[in-house]
C-alpha cells in the first residue's frame, strides 16, 4: 500500500494560501477548529504549513518589539512571512508505508505532493489507525 490508500484530497482538506494575511487566515482556523493546516501558493504547490503556535509567536514578537496596534500588524503580514517550511515536511505520493506511518507519528498530518510539488491532500494519523484497525478486525 502507499499514501494514496490513505488521502484525504485536497478537495477535502482545509487549507490556505499563502499570500492571505495572517488576521484571516487565524480566522480560518477558529471557524475550521483546526489547530494547523497546509498552506499552498497559487500555483498550488504546498509551501508548508500554519499552525497557531506559529500565529502566537508571530504576535508575541511584535509585542516584544512594543507594537501597539497588533491587529493592523496582522492585517498587513502575509502567512508566508511567518511560514516555517520545517513543520510538516511534504511527503510524495510514493512514500513507502512504514516511512509514512513514522512522519504521522511526529505530526498529526503529512502533506502529499505529486512530482511538480503540487499539493494532492494531506494523510491523517486518524484515517492510518482507522484503515489498520479496520485490516486487523477483518483478519
Amino acid at each position: 500500500m502507499n499514501a494514496a490508500f490513505y488521502i484525504t484530497p485536497k478537495s477535502s482538506v482545509t487549507y490556505l494560501y499563502d499570500d492571505w494575511n495572517v488576521k484571516y487566515a487565524l480566522g480560518q482556523l477558529k471557524k475550521h477548529g483546526f489547530t494547523a493546516v497546509p498552506v499552498i501558493d497559487r500555483d498550488g504547490c504546498y509551501a508548508g504549513s500554519l499552525s497557531e503556535g506559529d500565529i502566537l509567536w508571530f504576535i508575541n514578537e511584535l509585542m516584544c518589539n512594543g507594537e501597539t496596534d497588533i491587529m493592523a500588524q496582522c492585517e498587513n503580514t502575509l502567512v508566508k512571512q511567518i511560514l516555517s517550511a520545517e513543520k510538516y515536511p511534504a511527503a510524495h505520493i510514493d512514500i513507502p508505508e512504514p516511512d509514512l506511518v513514522e512522519r504521522a507519528l511526529e505530526q498529526n498530518f503529512v502533506p502529499l505532493v505529486d512530482d511538480r510539488r503540487s499539493f494532492i491532500g494531506i494523510v491523517t494519523r486518524r484515517s492510518i489507525m482507522s484503515k489498520k484497525l479496520k485490516s486487523v478486525l477483518t483478519e
